[in-house]
């Protein structure tokens, strides 16, 4: 018999307090192996696995799918053989509670009790604290050949929701995914009948006559309307538009596709937007700062950590890119590829989240002419980029059909005058209009 040793959730960081667990990797009575993710928690701004902290078993879990845990609160108890292995780094004390917090984040000054189970019942109290985790690694996975799961299902969070919703077991799979993982074309050939996967909010059904449904706000959801909120009523908005003819960019970025160094990243339209706004940020430092309230100040920020808007299932995340200023072309296509891969597979941690100080929302893609959007929180611009159609439009005297977009620009009116915004869109569409000339001339 070994020894139990009650996890606490560690500290997810950024300001965030509780966590909600969305899915149990590893059922009680599991083995697991150190850093080893054996559970995902939902928070405010990302979906988290948790590495096991152990080499041994999955003893208990002390919440369901859909309960909330508070940092520093029990999560799960492990049994391990012999004495419980040290911890790398002490942890940060907390009253009578020492909370382990996740790599990569500070340990919180202080750690909130759980709230009650909804079944009401209380966890039992920590017998050991847990050490720090460390960076997971995945372990080996079962050949692709195998009937059925022995271990730990392997599946990336898109497809475990994908499950969910299905209704399906990936424990009852066989899995066909790169290096033994459950795919999405898994889960959707088991579903009976078959099926392809949409959102829940999209899904077309019959319902009763003046009935309602009822979602519960929490997650990214809330967090995203307390921001908003916030935004909307602090900053004063003001928006100006710029529609531009951006055929030469279009021409651009098929020349990118075929060049020796893109081979290996995604070239589309908006790197070259993305481009630039950095350019035109560093003619108008102004543009990428924000309005200090409480210490009276304008702090203008050196670094443009450049976030770009994703729509994902669990609703619209803002990741960003560190001192995007910095990168090269190349650097900067790859950046914004990784990004986006990693939102849609909803595996943006809090860090890539905060920290931003402008960004990209690209309506376009839904075939969306401009828009109005809303600052978010520590910024005072966001640019909106809008689809791309070929349209008449007067080119050297004649009319002639161009490609067409329209750009739009809200900032926040206490710090950029309509001047300073309009001269930064200004330079955004010249670059837009001919991207070849203005590389060379401004950087």
């Amino acid at each position: 018999m070994g020894q139990k040793i009650t996890f606490n959730l560690p500290d997810l960081g950024e300001g965030l307090t509780e966590g909600e667990v969305a899915g149990w990797l590893v059922e009680p009575g599991g083995e697991v192996k150190l850093n080893q993710p054996f559970v995902e928690v939902e928070t405010a701004k990302a979906l988290v696995e948790v590495p096991s902290p152990y080499d041994g078993f999955l003893a208990e879990h002390h919440a369901q799918p859909g309960d909330t845990v508070d940092v520093g609160s029990p999560l799960a108890t492990f049994e391990v053989e012999g004495e419980a292995p040290p911890t790398d780094k002490p942890a940060k004390e907390s009253g009578d509670k020492r909370t382990p917090n996740l790599v990569g984040y500070g340990a919180k000054e202080h750690a909130p009790k759980r709230r009650k189970r909804k079944s009401g019942a209380e966890a039992p109290a920590p017998v050991a604290q847990a050490p720090a985790p460390v960076v997971p690694q995945v372990p080996a996975p079962a050949p692709a050949s195998a009937p059925a799961q022995t271990g730990p299902v392997l599946a990336k969070p898109p497809v475990r929701k994908l499950a969910k919703d299905l209704g399906i077991d990936l424990a009852s799979l066989t899995p066909t995914g790169p290096r033994g993982t459950v795919s999405r074309s898994d889960v959707e050939s088991a579903a009976q009948p078959p099926a392809v996967f949409t959102p829940p909010s999209r899904i077309a059904r019959e319902v009763e006559p003046g009935g309602e449904e009822r979602i519960p706000i929490k997650g990214v959801r809330k967090l995203t309307a307390q921001n908003m909120v916030a935004s909307a009523f602090t900053a004063p908005h003001a928006t100006v538009f710029l529609t531009c003819d951006v055929t030469a960019m279009m021409e651009t970025v098929a020349q990118f596709k075929g060049r020796r160094e893109f081979a290996d990243v995604k070239v589309t339209p908006l790197l070259l937007v993305a481009k630039a706004v950095l350019l035109a940020a560093t003619r108008h430092p102004m543009i990428n700062a924000f309005w200090d309230e409480e210490a009276g100040e304008i702090v203008v920020k050196h670094d443009v950590n450049l976030g770009i808007a994703a729509a994902t299932p669990r609703g619209l995340v803002v990741p960003n890119i560190k001192a995007a200023q910095r990168l090269s072309l190349v650097e900067l296509a790859a950046a914004i590829g990784d990004l986006t891969r990693t939102a849609r597979e909803g595996k943006t941690t809090p860090a890539d989240m905060s920290g931003g100080t402008f960004s990209i929302t690209n309506v376009g893609v839904f075939g969306i002419d401009t828009g109005t959007p809303i600052l978010p929180p520590g910024e005072s611009a966001i640019l909106v980029f809008g689809a791309i159609r070929p349209q008449p439009w007067v080119h050297e005297g004649e009319i002639a059909v161009r490609q067409i977009t329209t750009l739009g620009l809200s900032f926040d009116h206490r710090l950029i005058d309509g001047e300073l915004g309009s001269q930064f869109l200004a330079d955004i569409g010249a670059f837009l209009s001919r991207p070849g000339e203005t590389l060379l001339a401004w950087t």
